[in-house]
């Protein structure tokens, strides 16, 4: 008897200074009851927990003429939930609209989860090093306090959880006054899909701060859908998949479930980082057979010229083998660059020329190359082939015919003027013959470069005063 009478005076006392603190103004927020229910086993722990999270809130400040309001000499934010739920996603699925709700109120749900399961990590610790929490049980147990207090929802640990910390974690849990579902209610609507995705963000971020390990957590039921509950599932993302077959007897339309994983765009783009990777060593892989199998043709036409006696059959092996040294060198190139897409085309114009000079031994050949590389970063493989086999059929032409001294010279620019580039190949040569008629000349290096610019949907013209002057013009 005397017990009971010793309970109902602290009883007593606890109310008369909850009276006197309703006299005087809250300044700390009053839980008159429980704030977490857990499975027995569990009791003893979150009990420490109630009483290390109501002292955390035993300072609360409330200055509206500053704008703002601290809780233990944190500065917190009041927001009005159907903005973080409700609304939001009505919002999201109009500007979405084109997408289809399903897909809209996925692009918000991943939203909404990366930035709760963010505020959870950093409340958890914020808390954790506040309140002095070590082991990860202890931290795990304020969260759901801490959840109650800041408004967010009242936790129902169901028996069967095993928050243990390995791959074994298993949470299983109820939010019968989610905020998010509550909105829903409130506006008198009834959602298709589970809602309460900040719930499911915030905890699992809590608890993956608690406990070192990546969670996520999944509502398999939600009452904003009409279920009896908002339940959720939280384990390691890549074990989840196991648990959600559990739910078969829950009410729900089917067993199908959308897990969110914290910031799974980014882990998206990550993979598709390491895909482009894997592509881009295949791509030069292929740039690499491709320029040894020309190089093995190469050598073979070099070979072959060994048997060959007459000076024209010569000639015509030479060029070729010119030809296709010259397609070989840009998959060099692209072998070596860190860019496998893109060619550098003034280095490349330089390796074909240098080929062509010493093929020919006319190094005493001054060769000027102009290019500004600012102007060609994004210069791809079907431009710089076609290019690269029309500088080696003019410069081949002016090597050969061209000079009779050793004093010539030839310019190589490339400039871009709007969308279009400009290619000038010109030397100081002997210039063509004065009956000369591009249109009635049939020589297979003319026709090659009349082919070549047509790939570039491009058009050319010859210049023949003080030399010959080709011009190239083709869009870019």
């Amino acid at each position: 008897m005397s017990e009971e009478v010793n309970i109902l005076k602290q009883r007593v006392k606890e109310l008369e200074s909850e009276v006197e603190q309703l006299r005087n103004g809250i300044t700390h927020f009053l839980a008159t009851d429980k704030t977490v229910k857990v499975p027995e086993q569990f009791r003893p722990i979150f009990d420490l927990a109630e009483e290390t999270v109501k002292q955390y809130f035993t300072k609360l400040k409330a200055a509206p003429s500053k704008g703002k309001i601290e809780i233990n000499d944190q500065r917190y934010v009041l927001m009005r939930a159907s903005s973080l739920s409700y609304g939001f996603l009505n919002k999201i699925r109009d500007l979405y609209v084109d997408k289809g709700e399903k897909e809209a109120y996925l692009i918000g749900r991943n939203f909404l989860f990366d930035i709760a399961h963010v505020i959870g990590m950093e409340d958890a610790k914020n808390f954790h090093e506040s309140m002095g929490l070590k082991d990860p049980i202890s931290k795990l147990s304020a969260g759901p306090i801490h959840f109650a207090y800041t408004g967010w929802a009242f936790v129902d640990i169901l028996p069967e959880s095993n928050p243990s910390p390995d791959d074994n974690y298993y949470l299983k849990y109820h939010h019968p006054y989610s905020f998010e579902a509550d909105s829903w209610i409130r506006a008198g609507v009834k959602s298709e899909f589970p809602v309460c995705v900040m719930n499911a963000g915030y905890s699992s971020g809590w608890c993956e701060e608690s406990f070192g390990m990546p969670l996520t957590a999944v509502e398999i039921t939600c009452k904003a859908k009409g279920d009896d509950n908002c339940t959720f599932i939280m384990a390691p993302p890549h074990k989840i998949q196991e648990y959600l077959p559990k739910t078969h007897n829950l009410k729900t339309e089917n067993d199908e479930y959308d897990v969110p994983l914290f910031f799974e765009r980014q882990k998206a783009e990550e993979q598709i980082k390491a895909s482009l990777k894997e592509k881009e060593t295949l791509l030069k892989e292929v740039h690499h057979r491709v320029k040894n199998n020309l190089q093995i043709i190469s050598s073979l036409l070099n070979l072959q010229t060994n048997y060959l006696q007459d000076k024209e059959s010569i000639e015509l092996f030479l060029e070729t083998k010119n030809r296709i040294k010259t397609l070989a060198l840009v998959h060099e190139r692209l072998y070596k660059s860190e860019d496998v897409q893109y060619v550098n085309i003034k280095n490349y114009i330089k390796s074909v020329v240098e080929l062509l000079s010493f093929s020919y031994d006319k190094e005493y050949i001054d060769v000027q190359i102009d290019i500004n590389e600012s102007d060609f970063i994004n210069f791809d493989l079907d431009k710089a082939i076609p290019c690269g086999l029309i500088i080696n059929e003019i410069v081949s032409n002016s090597y050969k015919h061209a000079f009779n001294t050793l004093k010539g010279k030839i310019e190589i620019s490339c400039k871009k003027e709007d969308d279009k580039c400009i290619l000038k190949i010109s030397d100081n040569g002997v210039g063509m013959p004065k009956n000369f008629d591009l249109e009635k000349l049939t020589s297979l290096g003319l026709e090659l470069i009349d082919v070549l610019v047509n790939q570039l949907d491009g058009d050319y013209h010859v210049k023949n005063q003080k030399g010959t002057e080709y011009i190239i013009t083709f869009p870019i």
